[in-house]
């Protein structure tokens, strides 16, 4: 599998046959260059939105009708935008699995909010926030969505033994480096981490020193954007 970080929180995962666009934004966001666009997108086959938040969703909409592709999200957006925007969903909820050929994706629990800015600026209740179970070739990716950390990771180990952690890291609106690398060795037994939703904004986490150092025995690995993590 290949994956591929668009910066922030997005990353394009090629997995089992499945090209996934996961919270892809791209226009506005000052990691991605707007040039490479054609390049992260091409032959995509699905969205996963993870919440409703711009800088998760703020593109899904543009790509779906552009490829004819469908948005994984939760129920109430899926409804939204099947029903008002004309796009092709997927709508399921925490829990719920749903198969993409080969691949299994399970949505799961997260700690944060969910909404999308509309008319003039005035935030949409978008639905529950939520992390994503991606199962294919033998492996599962844990995307935690944007969260802190929770009692629930445990009962995902249990359940999914996810041996990929795509981790929120930046602070201030999701866990830190220091809490991500916590919920790491709390509740899992990853063999690779790879942090995002950090490096955006001076605001957010700068590095990924704090969890390399948490997390001795993982490989830790600081995405570059569109360049491939094989694993």
């Amino acid at each position: 599998m290949k994956i591929i970080w668009l910066g922030h929180s997005g990353f394009r995962i090629e997995i089992d046959g499945a090209v996934l666009l996961v919270d892809p934004w791209l226009e506005g966001n000052p990691m991605f260059d707007a040039d490479r666009r054609g390049e992260a997108i091409a032959g995509a086959t699905h969205i996963l939105v993870s919440h409703g938040h711009g800088d998760h969703a703020g593109n899904a909409l543009g790509i779906a009708r552009e490829l004819g592709i469908p948005i994984l999200c939760i129920h109430e957006l899926s409804d939204w935008w099947s029903g008002s925007e004309g796009v092709e969903t997927i709508g399921f909820s925490k829990g719920g699995t749903v198969a993409l050929g080969a691949v299994r994706v399970t949505m799961v629990h997260a700690v944060h909010s969910s909404s999308v800015d509309f008319r003039g600026g005035r935030p949409e209740y978008a639905g529950g926030e939520a992390g994503y179970m991606i199962a294919g070739e033998g492996r599962t990716i844990y995307f935690t969505g944007d969260t802190d950390v929770m009692a629930d990771m445990g009962v995902f180990e249990d359940l999914h033994h996810p041996e990929i952690g795509i981790l929120c890291a930046g602070g201030h609106y999701t866990m830190d480096m220091a809490r991500a690398a916590y919920a790491a060795r709390k509740f899992f037994n990853f063999r690779t981490v790879i942090p995002c939703h950090y490096r955006t904004f001076p605001i957010l986490a700068q590095s990924a020193e704090v969890l390399k150092d948490g997390l001795p025995g993982v490989a830790v690995i600081e995405p570059e954007v569109l360049v491939p993590i094989e694993i």
